[in-house]
């Protein structure tokens, strides 16, 4: 008998070239064994969610995310709570594919990306769930309060489609003047943090924003987050970081980091001051909020040997606009003195 998938799509991902590309992408897991039927998804609110869900109670065997890292993150969240939960796979047509980089998945190409399933490899990996007073989701890469966040609410959706990556370290040099500090109280197995801090990242991956050294040690599927609290408050302190971040990771050693591992994190401002936590890239409630990993919960679809055996993943692309972004920082740290 052979198996069941269905592949949630976002039309508009990636200039529509998931919709373009569908009937070879269908084709490639139809050869590969499975009974294929496609979802577009709709402009009803988590409309990729609510499909995954029911996917999940039909137990379908593979569900294919295809569409930027907000879609694979409803996906996520409309199986994660299943009793049996179907493997699912995913095809990055987003902006910074965060999650595609961890597991090696091409980026650029969606046929090929789909071709990943033929080297009939997966990992299980962990996911996080975060609870706020407002709202209680699930999360696959990253959960994020400060510098992040603004970065991420203010690159205008346009912007994000056209020039993909490069819109977000253009508008992080231009919010970098405008790092704040703020009070926080963060707890973790081992201890706690109390005092001011510009931005805390609760990692699940080693890539965030494109950036694949945050957390240069992460093993996938150990059931324990990458803490990283920044105390870091000015723009060149930031600089220094950013620096050490592009040298192998080496900003884990500096002392305007706290860098942990950790299963739990409550974290939550001092006093009056509003801190919004960003969930994969999107609005996921206020402060205070409390983290959760759920070990080795979603199996996916990977390339495993690449994982294991592809040192430098980085692209010639990226290290053009990582090396743009440092100028751009130069330029106002300048115009700052």
């Amino acid at each position: 008998m052979r198996k069941k998938a269905r592949i949630i799509y976002n039309p508009t991902s990636g200039r529509e070239q998931v919709k373009r590309s569908l009937p070879d992408i269908l084709k490639v897991y139809e050869d590969f064994g499975y009974d294929t039927s496609a979802y577009c998804t709709t402009t009803e609110p988590l409309s990729a969610q609510k499909e995954a869900k029911r996917c999940a109670d039909e137990q379908f065997d593979l569900v294919i995310a295809a569409g930027g890292d907000g879609t694979i993150n409803e996906v996520i969240n409309g199986i994660a709570v299943a009793e049996k939960r179907p493997k699912v796979a995913i095809i990055p047509a987003g902006t910074t594919n965060d999650y595609a980089r961890a597991l090696h998945i091409p980026r650029g190409n969606l046929v090929a990306a789909a071709k990943v399933i033929e080297k009939d490899q997966s990992v299980f990996m962990d996911i996080g769930k975060v609870s706020t007073a407002s709202e209680e989701r699930y999360f696959m890469n990253i959960g994020a309060a400060g510098f992040l966040s603004e970065v991420s609410y203010e690159v205008p959706a346009n912007m994000k489609s056209l020039f993909g990556s490069l819109a977000y370290f253009a508008k992080g040099a231009e919010l970098l003047p405008r790092v704040g500090k703020v009070p926080v109280r963060v707890e973790y197995d081992d201890g706690v943090y109390e005092g001011q801090a510009s931005m805390v990242f609760v990692a699940l991956t080693n890539s965030v924003g494109g950036f694949e050294e945050i957390a240069p040690d992460k093993t996938l599927g150990d059931g324990k987050f990458t803490l990283i609290i920044v105390k870091a408050t000015n723009l060149v302190e930031i600089m220094r970081l950013i620096t050490l971040l592009m040298n192998d990771g080496k900003h884990i050693n500096s002392p305007n980091i706290v860098y942990t591992k950790t299963s739990k994190v409550v974290t939550e401002t001092i006093g009056d001051r509003k801190l919004m936590i960003n969930i994969d890239g999107e609005y996921g409630g206020d402060a205070p909020a409390t983290f959760i990993n759920y070990r080795q919960h979603i199996e996916m679809v990977g390339d495993i040997d690449g994982m294991k055996l592809d040192i430098d993943t980085r692209d010639a692309t990226m290290e053009e606009k990582e090396t743009d972004f440092i100028k751009q920082v130069s330029e106002l740290e300048d115009q700052s003195q």
